[in-house]
């Protein structure tokens, strides 16, 4: 991800701090994702997707090998940055809240060593079990924070209290490189930047039954995969990127429509994209 960095051409140096900034970076939000320039489609994003110790898992916990996988954003958190907004906790769920029950399990891997004091994941433990009584209690007595897809609710400071008074806990989840983290998509969660000298490199990853997505899901996602873009973390493409990152409010000069290094997708790995399962047209 280092090599991704340097070789965008704007004169980042891993090993030169001072090139840690926005003039010398692509465009990385405050909270650490990359979601433009068709990063997500870069061949060592994919070779994450492929890695057997990730794929087992999904295939294990979901009981089937017919899986597609999100095209989610990688996340840069370089430490130290000055030159964003403070990452300010801003605690959500990736799920539809009028949609009850277990429905996707979102995933990470995480690259880097990655301590107490980090940066990265924060979940509410025990949180998921409790949202269906959560959502219907807590419906029409707060002013709900906007939700930018169906698939996502802010918890807003009445909600926190009510997760407080119910026993429920915030933990920090600490990591090495190349764990697997895993949480339902129901759980309260958010991540922080590093108060150390540690940077946090992830890549968000998820996987889900190919019989989740419809027919419409899927020709959507070929669109996507053809066109380099990204999704959220819902596999089944519930929201596509662009590849139009802004820089300074104006559309960046070095916005990418395709990956520098494009992936060579095996056989197995190439079924995650959908495309083998659209149904075939008389």
């Amino acid at each position: 991800m280092h090599q991704w960095l340097e070789d965008f051409g704007l004169g980042y140096d891993r090993n030169d701090r001072s090139t840690w900034k926005s003039e010398h970076l692509p465009e990385i939000n405050n909270k650490g994702m990359c979601l433009d320039y068709a990063v997500t489609h870069e061949d060592f994003a994919w070779e994450i997707r492929a890695e057997p110790g990730v794929l087992s898992v999904f295939e294990t916990v979901l009981n089937t090998e017919d899986l597609i996988v999100s095209f989610d954003a990688v996340n840069f958190g370089l430490a130290g940055r000055k030159d964003l907004p403070p990452n300010k906790p801003w605690p959500h769920q990736d799920q539809d809240p009028t949609k009850n029950g277990f429905r996707c399990l979102q995933g990470l891997v995480n690259l880097l060593p990655n301590g107490p004091d980090d940066g990265g994941l924060i979940v509410c433990e025990g949180a998921h079990l409790l949202s269906q009584q959560f959502h219907k209690e807590i419906a029409g007595t707060e002013t709900p924070i906007p939700a930018w897809n169906p698939e996502w609710y802010g918890f807003t400071d009445k909600g926190m209290k009510w997760l407080e008074d119910h026993g429920c806990r915030w933990t920090k989840v600490c990591a090495e490189p190349g764990d697997l983290l895993l949480w339902d998509s129901r759980t309260p969660h958010y991540n922080l930047s590093s108060t150390t000298d540690q940077s946090r490199f992830c890549v968000y990853t998820c996987y889900m039954p190919v019989t989740e997505a419809s027919e419409e899901e899927l020709q959507r996602k070929k669109v996507v995969f053809e066109g380099w873009f990204g999704t959220t973390h819902w596999p089944n493409c519930k929201v596509m990127g662009r590849n139009q990152a802004s820089r300074n409010g104006e559309p960046d000069p070095h916005n990418r429509s395709e990956p520098r290094k494009k992936p060579q997708l095996s056989e197995r790995v190439y079924k995650l994209t959908g495309i083998p399962y659209i149904k075939t047209q008389a």
